[in-house]
């Protein structure tokens, strides 16, 4: 078991191709999600990002991946089955997925956690709708960019790592950490409770720490309590 927040990102493909993963580790109610879906690409994303999540959940809790105790609850509705993922039993731990065309990322740690990853090459918009939805700081430091596409980009994943995270407790202090991953082409966010480990998926089947590190180029920066969204960007919250 772990208690260190940690991060991992994949292609749909690289996941599915694990050993040993498949849906068989998937709860009843997320098989009925999954047969909901009638895109085969978009089924196999949220197949690989809820795998994923239970893999990371695995390995922060110290148990298998198909009894982790792992459910979602929607805090508007109140209803289970949707919403924010969470551990029964962990009140103080965190767990966040994102998926996207493809790619397909999942975090885990104490307390808030979100993440986030989009296509490298997607672009935002309209502005008029960012403009609602986004900090006005980060709109005008994209608008300084010969190209603000890229940087309109790395905004939306941001606020969806916050967004994901929920709101912070009183004074708490959250890490925003973000990087590009040029082989996979994917932008990625995530908000934790401490600097993470970003890992690559073998380090959820055992590999030892000294054989899983990736190092892609991260920026970390510290992110205030009031920094998280009160509303949605997009719709894939898993």
């Amino acid at each position: 078991m772990t208690t260190a927040p940690f991060a991992v990102l994949a292609t749909t493909r690289e996941v599915l191709d694990l050993p040993g993963i498949g849906p068989h580790l998937l709860a009843p109610w997320e098989l009925r999600r999954l047969d909901a879906i009638r895109v085969p690409a978009r089924r196999e994303d949220v197949l690989a990002a809820r795998l994923l999540l239970r893999l990371c959940a695995a390995r922060l809790t110290g148990r298998p991946p198909a009894a982790t105790g792992l459910a979602q609850r929607c805090p508007e509705c109140g209803r289970d089955g949707h919403g924010r993922p969470y551990l029964s039993g962990h009140p103080g731990l965190g767990l966040s997925l994102s998926h996207a065309d493809g790619l397909v990322a999942a975090a885990a740690g104490p307390g808030a956690t979100g993440v986030d990853v989009e296509p490298s090459g997607r672009r935002p918009g309209p502005l008029p709708v960012l403009r609602r939805l986004l900090p006005e700081a980060e709109l005008r430091e994209a608008a300084d960019h010969p190209d603000p596409g890229p940087a309109l980009l790395r905004a939306w994943v941001r606020a969806e790592a916050r967004f994901k995270a929920g709101p912070p407790e009183p004074e708490a202090v959250l890490h925003l950490t973000e990087w590009t991953d040029h082989r996979r082409a994917a932008v990625t966010a995530l908000v934790s409770t401490g600097r993470p480990a970003l890992l690559p998926p073998a380090a959820l089947l055992g590999a030892p720490p000294t054989a899983v590190r990736e190092a892609p180029p991260v920026t970390v920066t510290r992110t205030p309590p009031t920094a998280a969204r009160e509303g949605p960007v997009s719709g894939r919250r898993g």
